[in-house]
């Protein structure tokens, strides 16, 4: 292992490690086999081990130990492979030098992956209430990470005699995601944003419920909220799914930022489920190694799962909420194809929604016909519909636009009160994203309300 911590980088970040180099020959099995440990032995484990790793919001992670643990579980990496830290502390994975498209980057063994079927299959016996019960109210991809939660928690309790040690340690101790808000940073959002953040506490608080009813998993452990809070935050931002619909956590494939519509990076497995991470395109040397963690036009959806702000996009979530969705309004896009652009445009999935619901409430025939027009791709009459109800069309998104955007002036009213009291460093810590969140939004909708206004 090459070790260089704290190089400079001409990107601004901080250099903590290279990855050992090896040739794409070496891409080979390897001998790790984590064991599984029997409760009986785990509950032998004294609390010195299981509390060995620091989880406390302002606890140091160690990253740099993270190299070795990779090769000597298995996992092959490329030697433009490296990991970097930022100025807010975030660690991520950058090449080190000019990296063609189509290379290889990673390749991680199955056996050291994290899967919600492998822990299914470990805790299964044990979990099987507490999996019909959260089957009552989440979809099955909930339930898969629900397992991979069960798994963490068993991890961090083994402490230093967990396989995944290394890699426990070098997680991150803070995050900004909704399940790590506060009441009072659910009110310092506008309503779609602080809804979708708010059901990630929701859904963490009922995943810690239903531990009442795995018995594997010990009652210090259930009852330290930190620690749950500190394991559901782990799989909501690092776990991806795969291609059986099953979810995973991939040690050191984790550490690939988002990178919106600007991929880097590949991700594929085969067909014994070992991980493959390649180059899309041509990466210089220092920048960073990006994949695609969701829908890019959706920035309040991933800062309430993932905690960050992506303000890459041209576009944006127009936010107009509508309670219990017919098929016909999600068949016309709702609610992902209702965009508001950078520019101010507005997308025409957007006009077709709103005067679906206008008709919906002057005259169901024509919203019948409306529909039937669009679905058949009658342009010339669904456009004669726009035109014969655009005065009420274009009032309906006025008053939507309207209302979000002096929303968002009083929360930023607020928001700058409470910075300038200096509530932000120790109360209030994701003030300054939350602010950001919201001043996104607000010029686009700024602009999308010049351009309603000029059109009457």
């Amino acid at each position: 292992m090459i070790a260089c911590p704290f190089v400079a980088s001409p990107w601004g970040w901080t250099l903590l490690f290279s990855a050992l180099a090896v040739s794409s020959s070496a891409f080979r099995a390897h001998h790790f086999l984590p064991s599984r440990t029997s409760t009986s032995r785990t509950h032998h484990l004294q609390y010195s081990l299981s509390y060995s790793i620091d989880i406390a919001e302002s606890a140091p992670r160690d990253v740099t130990s993270l190299g070795d643990w990779a090769v000597n579980v298995g996992i092959q990496t490329s030697d433009c492979f490296q990991l970097a830290t930022g100025d807010d502390g975030d660690v991520f994975a950058v090449t080190n030098r000019d990296l063609p498209g189509e290379s290889p980057i990673l390749i991680i063994p199955s056996n050291v992956m994290l899967t919600g079927m492998g822990a299914r299959a470990e805790f299964v016996f044990d979990a099987q209430n507490a999996e019909q019960t959260l089957s009552n109210f989440y979809p099955s991809e909930h339930v898969s990470q629900f397992y991979l939660f069960l798994k963490l928690l068993k991890e961090y309790e083994l402490g230093e005699n967990s396989p995944w040690y290394t890699w426990l340690n070098s997680l991150p101790r803070y995050f900004s995601n909704g399940a790590s808000m506060t009441d009072f940073c659910y009110g310092c959002l506008p309503p779609y944003a602080a809804g979708l953040a708010l059901a990630e506490r929701t859904r963490m608080n009922m995943f810690v419920e239903v531990l009442s009813e795995v018995s594997s998993i010990t009652s210090e452990t259930k009852t330290n909220e930190d620690l749950t809070k500190w394991a559901f935050s782990v799989v909501n931002t690092r776990c991806m799914q795969m291609p059986n619909e099953d979810y995973a956590i991939v040690p050191m494939a984790d550490y690939f930022n988002h990178g919106g519509y600007e991929e880097d990076v590949s991700i594929s497995y085969d067909d014994e489920g070992n991980c493959y991470a390649y180059s899309l395109r041509d990466v210089p040397a220092g920048a960073p190694l990006r994949i695609c963690y969701g829908d890019s036009v959706n920035p309040s959806k991933l800062l309430a799962k993932y905690g960050f702000l992506d303000d890459s996009s041209p576009a944006t979530y127009c936010k107009y909420i509508i309670d219990g969705p017919s098929q016909e309004v999600k068949a016309l896009g709702y609610p992902d194809a209702m965009l508001f652009y950078n520019d101010g445009g507005i997308s025409n999935e957007c006009w077709d929604i709103l005067l679906f619901q206008v008709l919906g409430k002057v005259n169901a025939n024509e919203q019948s016909a409306f529909y039937q027009a669009w679905m058949a791709g009658d342009e010339a009459s669904k456009q004669q519909y726009h035109q014969n109800y655009f005065s009420r069309t274009l009032s309906e998104l006025k008053k939507h636009v309207d209302f979000l955007v002096n929303e968002l002036e009083e929360l930023e009213i607020g928001i700058e009160t409470q910075m300038k009291r200096g509530k932000n460093a120790d109360r209030h810590p994701r003030l300054p994203l939350l602010e950001r969140h919201n001043d996104h939004v607000k010029k686009t909708f700024e602009l999308v309300q010049q351009n309603l206004d000029s059109m009457g």
